[in-house]
């Protein structure tokens, strides 16, 4: 890991604005009104006076911070970014009253907010008083949270100590530059205190990603456009909901289309290496598209995206489908990346789409000492109270807990072919008959294929399959999406007292076969 990011605050502003639009917000102290000067006084100690002096020598700004507006492809956004090259980014009581006042700013200017952090942490020559100024800053981004205003937030090389803990890791999206370290406590301070080397990939920005605490390691040169994207879905204004939609909120009948499979048969074409998965369909039907970091990255068990789906701004999170070829356990970790997902929906006010097409969760010790199974049940109090709309879709495979997890919702989807069972067929036998040979017929017994589902009040509407999605997978997706924009309209109209009454009122008679 580097000793610091290779770009200014005003390249990076440069890098990511478009040209000529950037306004600085700043104005020296000394000749800014007193209402937007920042609050400072020049320090006694003749030491650090003379290092501020040869700070602003040296990087041409007057503190630790610049603030301002731009656009980023056409989107007018606030920004706050650091200087490496003052002090070392660096917080003094001056710095957190610049930003505090910029965020403030954005929030009365209702604009979304991007937070280009880069900091050893808080200003060790002002102590106590410049670390107390971390209250200031995130009692403002919580002010701007809580008006409904997008802060995202993108880590730099490196971004530690009060600033890490504060407000750069508050944004409701999370960007890290690669190879960033970032963390709490420097690795000097660590080794001093604690009298061994700290491991420098604890601190990584890829290791963070691995475990769901960064959204996505991001290059500097692309920045722009992912800001762009995620900015485009989360200020995007929902389509309106298709006349007649209204009707499609009631689960008292489900609605059925096509012949129904045969559930062994399903079990095994779900199983095809070629069958589309959630990176599939969101490519096939997503309008806007941001693809999040997960744990185990991009070759894990769970997909976390921001997109526009069907014309309505949305959260997705969904298990990536596991093939002989790529094993992928769905882990506690992932469990706990859902959960924060579904809370993040809530905050923005977004509906939360999630993707069931998993063969089950990690059977292993350490999952156990993960406690997968303690996470499943956190999962499911979450979604059941989540007060922002849930669509669920069953894509495919729907084994055990771990499929169960991404289940409660106020609308379930399924594909023809999709199943859902305690357990693989093979598994059920085993318990049943002490053999797997019994597979097949347990499958077709258990009632675990869509129509079935459907039957006793999960499955709300079945997407036919042509025979097969692998055969036409973008017919397939394309004919999935149009089912889940008209659901997404259809839960839009419902008042938020009665889709929660009408969920809750779901739930209880799941497992009922309905009357006909």
């Amino acid at each position: 890991m580097g000793t610091g990011t290779s770009l200014t605050a005003h390249q990076l502003i440069g890098l990511l604005t478009d040209p000529g639009s950037f306004q600085s917000w700043d104005e020296p102290a000394s000749t800014a009104p007193a209402s937007t000067a920042p609050t400072s006084t020049e320090p006694a100690d003749p030491g650090y006076r003379a290092s501020l002096a040869r700070a602003r020598e040296r990087t041409g700004v007057d503190e630790a911070v610049i603030t301002g507006s731009g656009l980023i492809g056409g989107q007018a956004v606030a920004l706050v970014a650091s200087e490496f090259g003052f002090l070392g980014g660096s917080i003094g009581v001056a710095t957190a009253e610049r930003i505090t006042r910029a965020v403030e700013r954005a929030t009365a200017e209702r604009l979304p907010l991007l937070a280009l952090p880069v900091s050893g942490g808080t200003r060790m020559q002002e102590g106590s008083a410049a670390f107390l100024c971390m209250l200031r800053v995130t009692a403002a981004v919580q002010t701007h949270r809580a008006a409904g205003l997008p802060y995202l937030t993108y880590l730099r090389n490196p971004t530690m100590g009060g600033v890490f803990a504060s407000w750069g890791t508050l944004g409701q999206l999370v960007f890290a530059e690669p190879d960033a370290r970032l963390g709490f406590l420097g690795p000097r301070v660590y080794e001093e205190l604690r009298g061994v080397e700290l491991p420098a990939d604890v601190q990584r920005a890829e290791t963070l990603a691995e475990r769901g605490l960064v959204d996505a390691v991001v290059p500097p040169q692309e920045l722009r456009e992912v800001v762009r994207r995620s900015l485009a879905v989360l200020t995007a204004v929902p389509a309106p909901a298709p006349l007649g939609a209204e009707e499609l909120v009631s689960t008292e009948e489900p609605l059925r289309t096509g012949e129904r499979p045969d559930a062994w048969d399903s079990v095994r074409r779900t199983r095809r290496p070629d069958r589309p998965g959630t990176r599939e369909l969101l490519r096939h039907t997503a309008e806007e598209l941001v693809l999040l970091d997960a744990p185990g990255g991009r070759d894990g068990a769970l997909v976390r995206a921001l997109a526009v789906l069907g014309g309505r701004p949305v959260l997705v999170v969904g298990q990536q489908r596991q093939t002989p070829a790529h094993e992928r356990p769905f882990t506690a970790a992932d469990l706990r990346a859902v959960r924060r997902s579904a809370r993040l929906a809530e905050q923005l006010g977004l509906p939360l789409v999630t993707v069931v097409d998993t063969a089950g969760a990690e059977l292993s010790a350490q999952a156990e000492l993960d406690g997968v199974a303690i996470e499943i049940a956190h999962c499911l109090t979450t979604l059941l109270a989540l007060r922002t709309p849930v669509l669920a879709v069953l894509l495919g495979q729907g084994s055990g807990g771990g499929a169960l997890a991404l289940l409660p919702a106020d609308r379930v989807i399924a594909a023809g072919h999709a199943w859902l069972a305690p357990l693989p067929p093979e598994g059920a036998s085993a318990i049943v008959h002490r053999d797997g040979a019994h597979a097949a017929e347990l499958a077709r017994a258990q009632g675990i294929g869509a129509y079935d589902l459907a039957e006793v009040g999960l499955v709300d509407e079945v997407v036919p399959e042509l025979p097969d999605a692998a055969d036409e997978p973008a017919a397939f997706c394309e004919r999935l999406g149009r089912s889940v924009g008209a659901a997404l309209g259809a839960l839009a109209t419902a008042p938020e007292a009665e889709r929660l009454s009408a969920r809750a009122a779901r739930h209880r008679r799941l497992g009922d076969p309905r009357t006909k």
